[in-house]
């Protein structure tokens, strides 16, 4: 249902160094032909939802939502630690770290951060490890 999720950067080239290594973990890779020097598209196929991050198409100064937040589906509790360290390493801010969320010990498993930016991102799975 859902194509892309667009978020705002001020500064694009810190953006792709943000999240480069992040979507290369989810076997994402640069869209040729939809990316260029204002807005940069990665996604894991043809077909598949892609998250961009650009610059605003007003011009304007890029913001957060309060209140929004993107979440990614992530194939393991491993590839999610990884992802959490390589945001905070990049620059990013801790909003939860890498754990069970709820009473199962086998649902819920996350981590929320925040890019360079102030956009808020959640590294999800759901199922045992």
């Amino acid at each position: 249902m859902i194509g892309y999720v667009m978020l705002g950067t001020n500064d694009l080239a810190r953006a792709r160094a943000f999240y480069d290594p992040l979507m290369e973990l989810l076997g994402a890779t640069v869209m040729a032909g939809y990316s260029n020097d204002k807005r940069v598209f990665y996604t894991t196929g043809a077909g598949q939802p892609m998250l961009a991050v650009g610059l605003p198409w007003d011009g304007g100064k890029a913001g957060a939502g309060n209140g929004t937040m993107v979440a990614l589906s992530v194939p393991t509790r491993a590839a999610i630690d990884a992802m959490h360290a390589k945001a905070m390493a990049a620059g990013g801010k801790d909003e939860g770290a890498p754990g069970v969320r709820g009473s199962d010990p086998n649902g819920f498993y996350a981590a929320y951060f925040r890019d360079p930016d102030g956009n808020k991102l959640c590294a999800f799975r759901v199922g045992p490890p």
